[in-house]
């Protein structure tokens, strides 16, 4: 169940060119990712790291960008990817991550398996 800030973050997405995926009305989500990136970013905002609407500009753009390169051989539109980049720019904008930091931590990762 949403709480006051959840329900108003995502009614002011409705019907704009940020707004996610739905399912008979419902957010959908297709992998547990989607929906643990989609609650950090309305957490983090909730708790006053970012306001939702600098997290919405940038969501706008990365969607805006991810259309302008579609005809470039960019890959299959996925909403949460353009999401997330748009979170992580954000948190490096905003000082919580260092540009680069989360590649390298999954580069590092990866490797160690």
């Amino acid at each position: 169940m949403f709480t006051r800030f959840e329900e108003y973050a995502a009614t002011q997405m409705l019907g704009q060119p940020d707004s996610p995926p739905r399912n008979d009305g419902k957010l959908f989500f297709s992998e547990k990712w989607q929906r643990t990136v989609f609650g950090l970013a309305l957490a983090l905002s909730k708790e006053g790291h970012f306001e939702w609407e600098d997290f919405r500009h940038n969501l706008i753009n990365a969607i805006s960008a991810w259309e302008k390169n579609a005809c470039a051989g960019e890959v299959t539109w996925d909403y949460y990817e353009q999401y997330a980049k748009a979170l992580i720019e954000l948190l490096e904008q905003r000082g919580m991550l260092k540009p680069g930091e989360l590649e390298r931590q999954m580069r590092l990762d990866e490797a160690s398996k």
